[in-house]
Formats: C-alpha cells, structure tokens, sequence
C-alpha cells in the first residue's frame, strides 16, 4: 500500500468510519447476523466482529499494556491472515451462534475506546500506515455487507424490505467513444492512499479502440435472454457454459419469472425489473457471453482506465478482459499485510469503476476489484468494446 501523511488520520475520521458499518445493519434482527447461506456469503455479525479484530490484531496488541478483549476472537474473527495463526473455516462463520450480536457490539466499543485514545497521540509513521490500512479493509467490507445482506434476505420467500436507499439511474442512450492508438500510462501515481496492486506505474502500447458510454440495460440483456442467450453454447466460454448448466442459471441472480413477468429481488423488497436500469449481479461468463451476442467484446481493464474520462462510471463494478495479475515492480509487503492482495492473483478477473453501494473514497480509475469469473453477488455490470 502507498503510504499516507498522518494528519489524514483523525479520531472523528476513524469513529466516523466505524460507525457507518454498524449503520448498515442498523435494520437488521439479531436472527439476520448469523445466517450463511452459501460458503461466499459471510454473516453480517462476522463482518461486524473481523473489522473490529483487524484494529486489535494489528494496532492495539502493539501497545505494550494492552491485554486482548477476549483471546478466542483471535481465532474466531481472523479471515485469510495465515502470518498470525490459525481461523476457523470461511464456510463455518455461519455456525458460531456464539458469541452473540451484543458481545460483538461490547467488542466494537471497547476497541473503538482503546483506538480513539490511541489517536490522540504521537504515533510512528508505520502505525499510522497500518491504521489507513485498516480504515480502508473497514470500507471495503462496508461493501460486502450490502452484497452479504442482499444475498441472506435474497434467498428467504418473504423477500424482506430494508430500509436502504439504493437505486440505480436509467441508462440513457448508447453510444461508442473512439480511443486513439498509443503508449499510455497505467497505474497509481497520486499522493493519497491505494491499493498496493494499483502500484507500479507502467506504459502500455493500446491500439485502436471504442468504448460504450453507458452500461448494458435490463432491456437490452432481457433481449439476449428471449433470443436464447443461456442456450446457445457457442457464446459461452467452456466454464461458463458449464457453470450455468450445472446451475440452472437462465437469467441474473435475484431474477424470477413470474406469471406477471420478470421480477428480481431488492433491498427495497421484490419489484418489477426496469427496463433501462442497468443489469446488474452478472458474472463474468454472463457479460463475456453478452458480448460475444452483439459481436463485441469487454474491455481490457487497460482500455478502461484510459478510457475512464470519457465516461460516467460509478452505479456499477464493471467486469474487464483482464485476468488479476501484479503490475511491473509489483511487490508485497512483508508479514500478514502482504497477504491483502498479492496471494489473490490467480484465476480472478478484474472489475474496475466502483458501485453504489460502494463506501467513499474507494472509486477511482487505478482501483483493481478483483472476482472468481463466476461469482454474481457483487453489484457488478456490463460496458462493451470493440476494437476499430
């Protein structure tokens, strides 16, 4: 990660941070926090706990005073961090009824307390460094939250509504933005903070290209779906078409066929698909396949960040030709920070842009989201290219 200036850290920063994770399961039950439906949804009481764990982990146990809340939520709330011990099982969060919401919640307090005292001193360079960190891992499960929600309540027949402001804006008319020839450059070269995989600013040749303006609408997927988009394996890479066979996958996640038409799950509860909101919660075999229906294709996530000025990007995480890979000069940090990104770079493809349940301050061109191509829970969409 590129380091930041410590004036950027406040206490009210850091509060404020904390405090709108609990807000987005301000209108859950208790009940709603401990259900895993499916091995890559984590309960909401798991992210609430884990963001509070990476404070401690990695800023509070340096203290020399300080004593850990309760030694088992080293274990219970680790995630991926092999460099500090052992975790339980991603596809078991779901069974700790225990601890409880409230528990969570002391927890959060408590280490919000130990983290707000902390701030109010000198701190060194490093510590402020892996702070940022932390604030930023917070947001980025900010995120998940809304996915992990939205898949939990998703799959109830009630169809809960949430009182959440979600919406995406109509797409308006298509049109394709010519990008000329030539070496570009790639990659984070600001002051502020990123991502270490954004890192390693690097020239790219790009020949000839165009870009859409706009996403793909409902309307225009729901024509690919009735001209037999699902059924034509020739659209499909060969994963993709076995993954949607295996699956019965005919149309987007939340979509249903109803004697009424189609109608897909919100966090708003169960509504009528508008036609020219973009289509949303595709997987990269989905978009690939669209594209490969229109003779066109996806852009690389190098088109697309050159490209980014061109367009209004934001509603949707935008799924890229590009396999997750480091840039040049790439390299990982030392310890259990290293294993934030680098680790992930294989058989995942990159989205870019950023969405609208993303938290703030995590949109920008350089930004490098990150999916196994069959994954469809994310608020993720489609923008086609095609080469001239």
């Amino acid at each position: 990660m590129q380091l930041i200036q410590s004036n950027a850290i406040t206490k009210e920063r850091f509060l404020g941070v904390r405090a709108l994770t609990e807000s987005i399961c301000s209108s859950l039950v208790p009940e709603d926090t401990v259900v895993q439906p499916t091995e890559f949804v984590s309960p909401p009481k798991w992210h609430l706990a884990h963001t509070t764990w990476f404070f401690e982990q990695f800023v509070l146990t340096k203290k020399p005073y300080y004593s850990w809340y309760k030694e088992d939520y080293s274990y219970f709330f680790n995630s991926y961090y092999n460099n500090v011990g052992d975790r339980v099982i991603r596809a078991e969060r779901g069974v700790m009824t225990r601890p409880v919401l409230q528990d969570i919640l002391d927890y959060r307090r408590h280490v919000n307390s130990e983290m707000a005292a902390i701030l109010e001193m000198d701190l060194t360079p490093d510590l402020y460094d892996i702070i940022e960190i932390g604030l930023q891992h917070e947001q980025q499960h900010q995120e998940l939250l809304f996915y992990d929600i939205k898949y939990i309540l998703g799959h109830q027949p009630s169809f809960p509504i949430l009182d959440f402001k979600v919406k995406l804006k109509p797409v308006t008319e298509q049109r394709f933005v010519p990008i000329s020839e030539g070496l570009y450059i790639i990659g984070y070269s600001g002051e502020g903070f990123c991502f270490d995989n954004e890192l390693g600013p690097h020239k790219i040749f790009l020949n000839d290209f165009a870009i859409a303006n706009q996403l793909v609408s409902n309307k225009e997927y729901l024509e690919f779906m009735k001209a037999g988009g699902y059924e034509d394996f020739n659209l499909w890479h060969a994963e993709g078409w076995d993954f949607i066979q295996s699956n019965a996958i005919k149309a987007p996640l939340y979509w249903h066929k109803t004697t009424d038409g189609w109608k897909h799950y919100t966090l708003n509860g169960f509504k009528e698909i508008h036609p020219d909101e973009p289509v949303v919660h595709v997987s990269f075999y989905e978009a690939f396949a669209y594209a490969q229906w229109k003779d066109l294709r996806l852009p690389t996530e190098f088109e697309w960040e050159v490209a980014s000025s061109q367009f209004d990007y934001g509603q949707l995480w935008e799924w890229t030709y590009s396999a997750y890979l480091p840039y040049p000069n790439y390299t990982k940090a030392e310890g259990a920070l290293g294993e934030y990104n680098g680790k992930f770079m294989v058989n995942q493809m990159v989205l870019k842009g950023s969405s609208v349940v993303t938290s703030p301050n995590h949109s920008r061109p350089t930004y490098r989201n990150f999916f196994h191509p069959n994954m469809r829970w994310q608020y993720a969409g489609i923008r086609l290219a095609k080469s001239i």
